[in-house]
């Protein structure tokens, strides 16, 4: 059901029956450690190659989740996801070892809930009982493509942020226990001019503040009615601005607990290598289903709002000079039965 003009409302609200988050060695050092179902001690993870890394941690979340929901492959119905990859290789290929039909969907970062939401909308309409959902990033596939070679060793803004290598699947499901999405607000492109692909979060910030601000008012609801609003990936830089915009706007953000989840990733006084902070598809979802998700099934929180955020760029369009369009998608979920 649409609601305004940017949400769908999830009437029979789809659960989440099983779901999984892998990480790398740096993840593996942060303070949401604990709450990865798995972290591999390189960023090699026995590949002989960045990209089969990748799709490594895809396959492997995705195999997870599917074992937590208690499904087989077989009765899987569809898988929907992406990556940062030039044609979303990481998806495509990981998509063989499912063996499911396939939606290969690209928002950059915001593709961990642009996934969520599409197939919650697939299961809401009834046209599928199980869909997976996920998506993965690897710092040296991000570093390879957008930036310099990873042998280059280039010195970084302080606005830069660091890739996530990890990756989070979550299974879709028509009934079942687990927590439940309700809402899914699909953003509008912003673009407010930025070209420097080192400053992502200052390009990102008006797309989430545009979609926080899109949701509160499809919905009728307040950052009251959340115990957690989290955007995607916008660190040290974006949170402040997406922050000062929401107050410009009237959105009392302080009635709820606004965090940012390329902030809580890393600890940047113990990992100076971060920079600003997280960021990449590994990013928001990694931290939703693995930390956000555990937190919601022990009863510490009942209802977040996750805000994806994904910078649209690619190597060509900032070789030519074009500026940064960005996205937001938002997901609302619930503990089961509030």
């Amino acid at each position: 059901m649409l609601l305004g003009g940017q949400t769908w409302e999830f009437k029979s609200k789809p659960v989440i029956i099983g779901s999984a988050a892998v990480v790398g060695p740096e993840e593996g050092q942060g303070p949401l450690a604990a709450d990865f179902d798995y972290v591999f001690d390189n960023l090699e993870i026995g590949e002989s190659t960045w990209e089969k890394a990748e799709r490594k941690l895809l396959e492997h979340a995705g195999t997870t989740a599917l074992m937590h929901a208690g499904i087989t492959k077989d009765q899987l119905q569809y898988f929907v996801g992406g990556d940062l990859m030039n044609q979303i290789i990481s998806a495509s290929f990981a998509a063989r070892s499912f063996g499911a039909p396939y939606l290969g969907v690209f928002g950059a970062c915001s593709t961990s809930m642009e996934s969520l939401a599409i197939a919650s909308m697939m299961v809401d309409s009834g046209n599928a009982g199980y869909v997976l959902a996920g998506t993965a990033s690897h710092n040296c596939t991000a570093e390879k493509q957008f930036r310099y070679p990873t042998e280059y060793g280039s010195q970084k803004p302080p606005t830069a942020q660091y890739t996530v290598t990890g990756s989070g699947c979550a299974v879709v499901a028509a009934k079942g226990n687990g927590p439940r999405v309700t809402h899914a607000t699909i953003g509008k492109i912003q673009d407010l001019g930025i070209t420097d692909p080192f400053n992502m979060g200052a390009a990102m910030a008006p797309a989430a503040a545009d979609t926080i601000v899109s949701h509160f008012r499809d919905t009728g609801r307040t950052p009251a009615d959340y115990d957690l609003v989290v955007t995607g990936d916008l660190a040290s830089v974006g949170l402040p601005i997406v922050k000062d915009i929401l107050k410009r706007d009237g959105v009392p953000m302080e009635q709820t607990d606004f965090q940012d989840c390329g902030l809580m990733i890393y600890d940047r006084e113990k990992q100076p290598q971060v920079i600003a902070g997280g960021s990449g598809c590994g990013c928001s979802a990694s931290v939703t289903y693995g930390h956000i998700l555990k937190r919601i099934a022990s009863g510490n929180l009942k209802r977040v709002l996750v805000v994806a955020t994904g910078a649209l760029l690619s190597p060509l369009s900032y070789q030519q000079g074009e500026s940064i369009p960005c996205i937001a998608h938002a997901v609302a979920i619930e503990k089961e039965g509030i």
